[in-house]
């Protein structure tokens, strides 16, 4: 599992789409170190609002429906450990949330969106990490030649999630969305 931080949620200008995009968190950026890697989840505009006003600590008078889950899981006994984006199955993303209760680990199936939407929620902060397999698949490096993403799929070879010629035609789509998002401000971000 590579930890991840929330670079930013973005919009397509062309048929305004949501997309999140985690960034790989690196402790400390070295000249041997490889560049981050950022893994794109399409959401909902609901979930993006959600995750959105969490990041910009836009107060509301009444919570949110990820602030009702969060309250609840409280009262309940029970935390928020960490989330982790496990899988990425016919241009499905799928997460878990792992909880702790009654001295217990329980995970619990979720979309990214609503437990990405959860994590910003929780205080402390809790971590977000995705399988090596998922960021194999539809991950991305900025290409800092061209100032566009390159696929990892395509530029990573001997990866373990190492892609068929009909995986990366479906993933297409993925990257020619991405590649329609203005990312001039990518790698100017302070993490």
């Amino acid at each position: 599992m590579v930890e991840m931080i929330i670079d930013s949620i973005r919009v397509s200008l062309m048929n305004y789409q949501r997309v999140v995009i985690l960034k790989e968190k690196i402790a400390e950026p070295a000249e041997n170190k490889s560049e981050a890697r950022y893994l794109p989840i399409w959401i909902g505009p609901a979930e993006a609002d959600a995750i959105a006003v969490k990041l910009q600590n836009v107060p509301l008078s009444r919570p949110l429906t990820h602030d009702l889950l969060q309250s609840v899981i409280t009262i309940l006994g029970a935390s928020v450990n960490f989330i982790v984006v496990n899988e990425l199955r016919e241009d499905t993303f799928y997460a878990k949330i792992a909880l702790s209760f009654d001295n217990k680990q329980v995970e619990i199936d979720s979309r990214p969106s609503d437990a990405i939407a959860l994590a910003v929620r929780v205080k402390p902060l809790i971590p977000i990490f995705v399988e090596e397999s998922v960021l194999d698949k539809a991950g991305f490096i900025l290409d800092q030649e061209i100032g566009r993403p390159a696929p990892l799929g395509k530029t990573k070879p001997g990866t373990k999630g190492k892609l068929d010629e009909q995986e990366l035609k479906r993933l297409s789509a993925f990257y020619d969305f991405i590649n329609t998002l203005d990312l001039d401000d990518f790698g100017k971000r302070k993490s």
